[in-house]
């Protein structure tokens, strides 16, 4: 008989996604927690939305932190193929959940990885 250690996110109840790698689900719980937050700062937009709106949008952000941090500091889209793919219209949201999530899992650990060293590299600069 196998063992499989299965890490499940689960968000008010309810099971949102089951990891192999305690990595993924802890990149995953942390991107649902920055839609939380979007969601909730989006309530305070000067439009009125629905709540499952506001809820895909801060999903959506997300999702795409790197294409928004990417803009916040540039004010301008990347120029990676794929970003945001024009023309796709309805097909492009239709993403498998899962496929999503696995993509998102992946780059955010990547930006972790990737912020480390340079972190550990600011704090020698300043002191």
């Amino acid at each position: 008989m196998a063992v499989e250690i299965k890490y499940v996110v689960v968000r008010k109840g309810e099971e949102k996604m089951t990891f192999a790698s305690k990595k993924d689900a802890d990149a995953y719980d942390k991107m649902l927690d920055m839609a939380e937050v979007f969601s909730d700062w989006l309530s305070g937009a000067p439009c009125d939305m629905e709540d499952q709106q506001r809820e895909a949008l801060g999903m959506f952000f997300a999702e795409n932190k790197e294409v928004v941090q990417h803009i916040l500091r540039t004010s301008k889209l990347p120029e990676q193929a794929g970003v945001v793919e024009e023309g796709k219209g309805d097909e492009a949201t239709e993403r498998n959940e899962e496929d999503s999530a696995v993509e998102m899992t992946e780059a955010a650990v990547a930006d972790q990885q990737a912020e480390k060293p340079a972190k550990s590299g600011r704090s020698s600069k300043a002191a």
